[in-house]
């Protein structure tokens, strides 16, 4: 081979290798093959540079990201005013890390990389093929069938025909079948022993088996449900999957969990006898039982600004705070213990405030995974409380009145604190909390992390134990396999939880325990998107709790002689900087083709409502 490589960035400390010593040895070079295919540690700088690469959908190095959905609102600075979705919200069309993927393939599988250890090389192969198809999913999921070029390496010379380079778009059931394929071949390759993986960095047999389980399911949803948006799909079956196939995909997905949940190799943590605090630990400790494959960071090197940017601001380290903070809809979604109905109540059959002692009597008996998601009023955080108060309520005249103030302000003439440095509050200050809440999951308690200079090395998971089961029963479900079976799956992420058990699990029910278990974790948008109800329930109506973002604002009562003195009560109300509801429309099922790709290649087609 007489093709060269340009260095990349080495992204390489979760490797064990020297980054640092990689990149002052020749880090400006251009290498040979024989200089790169014969060193491991160059082999494995430039496989971390893949994994590097791959940083697609809601995640942590985008707090606005979180804002757009269901989950949190904009809390910092001005209103957002967002009410469409972009028409390529989240797509991923990456044909560059394809072809570099391929020609580490090339090289791993060339005579220069002979001297390494057999089972080395066939780890690193199946390793790379896995990001291309984890690459190919995430194209897939957001733009539907899309080119296939297999090994390819294409080199483009003087008078070389392009049209041989002219791929045209695969089906969509295609692509998922070359996932899914691809995986099962993987699976063979990575190790399956968990212990091998340090901070679930790297890809291994079961991370291949989930990415075959989930990919399966999504096919499995769209063949089934696209009847609900029949004219979202081309004549081609670019987009859209035949109704026929949902069978078949709900069984490989099945068969996959199953194959995760046999070789016991994953289980849920369930540690902790303090449920909420154990499921924060389930997801933000590293070296947590059920993560399967998460993007690391390692300080010092690789960090980033999640915590700093997110974190309450009685707690924070730095000037930053309070980018994102969820909102009520989310919190609400929450069961009760033995309610299934999560609706806070804040007010009696009369519309007459409930007063509280404490703030965090309104919670009392939530689903404890709240906790381990959410920073609500009265909730603690590093040892101390974080109590939201939006102001003080007194009497005049028989009527409750409102007194506001900047955040952290005092009046002794209304009993101290009005409001609370933690606010809420309706105005456009910057890092000032907007919606009453604050997000704990993926928020790092090292007060160090919160500050610009160090940075969080809190890790970010992709797939976790929770999911296989998840998958296990929804595809259990949509085979009519026995309620029991189903239930059972269900009931093992719920008992984890400490809430009551189910007998009885429906589809919607399934959106539910996916909506709460999985929130903040990449998973709503394309939930929602694969079943074909994201367009009922962000359908751009004012009067759609779904679709409206709203806060809940506590308020201390000042009412000396009153019975409900010193009293907390709370006001549930529009989020004041989520302006306009969530308007999800057909054409954002798939993202548009760039007329750039259609440049380029006049054999792909567009996709519906272009």
């Amino acid at each position: 081979m007489k093709r060269l490589h340009k260095t990349l960035i080495c992204a390489l400390l979760f490797f064990g290798t020297s980054c640092s010593k990689f990149l002052d040895r020749e880090s400006q070079a251009i290498l040979t093959d024989d200089q790169i295919y014969s060193d491991l540690n160059m082999v494995n700088s430039l496989l971390a540079n893949f994994y590097g690469r791959i940083m697609w959908g809601q995640n942590i190095t985008d707090s606005y990201s979180y804002t757009l959905l269901d989950e949190a609102g904009v809390s910092s600075g001005g209103p957002n005013n967002l009410q469409n979705y972009d028409d390529a919200q989240w797509r991923v069309y990456d044909y560059t890390l394809i072809r570099n993927l391929n020609q580490f393939l090339a090289g791993i599988r060339s005579e220069q990389a002979a001297s390494f250890d057999p089972n080395t090389r066939n780890t690193l192969e199946g390793e790379a093929r896995f990001i291309r198809a984890w690459t190919y999913f995430n194209m897939c999921r957001s733009l539907g069938g899309m080119p296939i070029v297999g090994d390819e390496v294409f080199e483009y010379q003087s008078g070389t025909d392009v049209t041989t380079m002219q791929f045209p778009r695969s089906t969509e059931a295609g692509l998922y079948d070359y996932i899914i394929e691809e995986c099962t071949q993987i699976a063979t390759m990575l190790p399956d022993d968990p212990g091998t993986n340090t901070n679930a960095a790297r890809a291994n047999k079961w991370a291949a088996l989930t990415l075959k389980a989930r990919a399966a399911l999504y096919a499995a949803s769209i063949a089934k449900y696209n009847y609900k948006t029949p004219d979202v799909r081309t004549a081609g079956n670019e987009v859209g999957i035949p109704a026929e196939r949902a069978s078949e995909y709900y069984q490989i997905a099945y068969d996959a969990a199953q194959e995760i949940i046999v070789g016991g190799r994953y289980r849920l943590h369930d540690a902790n006898a303090d449920k909420g605090r154990n499921f924060y630990e389930a997801i933000c400790e590293k070296g947590s039982p059920e993560v399967i494959w998460a993007k690391d960071y390692i300080y010092p090197g690789q960090t980033h600004g999640f915590t700093n940017n997110n974190i309450a601001s009685s707690v924070r380290g730095d000037i930053d705070a309070n980018i994102m903070t969820p909102i009520l809809n989310l919190v609400e979604a929450f069961e009760y213990v033995n309610d299934r109905n999560g609706t806070l109540k804040t007010t009696n059959a009369s519309g007459e405030y409930i007063y509280y002692d404490n703030p965090e009597d309104l919670f009392k008996d939530k689903d404890p995974r709240l906790y381990g998601t959410v920073i609500y009023s009265g909730a603690d955080f590093r040892g101390m409380t974080i109590t939201y108060q939006a102001g003080v309520k007194y009497l005049e005249n028989g009527r409750w009145e409102t007194i506001t103030a900047s955040p952290g302000a005092s009046n002794a003439a209304y009993g101290g604190v009005i409001t609370s440095i933690d606010g809420p509050t309706t105005n456009s200050d910057q890092y000032v909390n907007k919606t009453g809440f604050n997000v704990r999951k993926f928020i790092d308690e090292n007060r160090d992390a919160s500050t610009r200079g160090r940075g969080s090395d809190m890790w970010f998971v992709r797939m976790r134990y929770a999911e296989v089961l998840m998958i296990a029963a929804e595809a259990a479900l949509e085979l009519g396999r026995p309620q029991s079976e189903v239930a059972g799956y269900i009931n093992q992420i719920r008992g984890r939880a400490g809430i009551q058990e189910l007998t009885q699990i429906s589809l919607q029910d399934i959106i539910q325990e996916r909506r709460v278990e999985f929130a903040f974790e990449d998973h709503r948008w394309w939930d929602l998107k694969r079943l074909r109800v994201a367009h009922e329930i962000w359908n751009g109506d004012a009067n759609n709790y779904a679709a409206t973002h709203y806060a809940l604002f506590p308020y201390r009562i000042y009412a000396p002689g009153n019975p409900n003195h010193g009293k907390w009560v709370f006001d549930k109300q529009r989020a004041s900087h989520s302006l306009y509801p969530r308007n999800f429309r057909y054409q954002n099922y798939y993202s548009f083709i760039d007329q750039g790709w259609i440049n380029s290649n006049p054999k792909m087609v567009r996709n519906p409502y272009q």
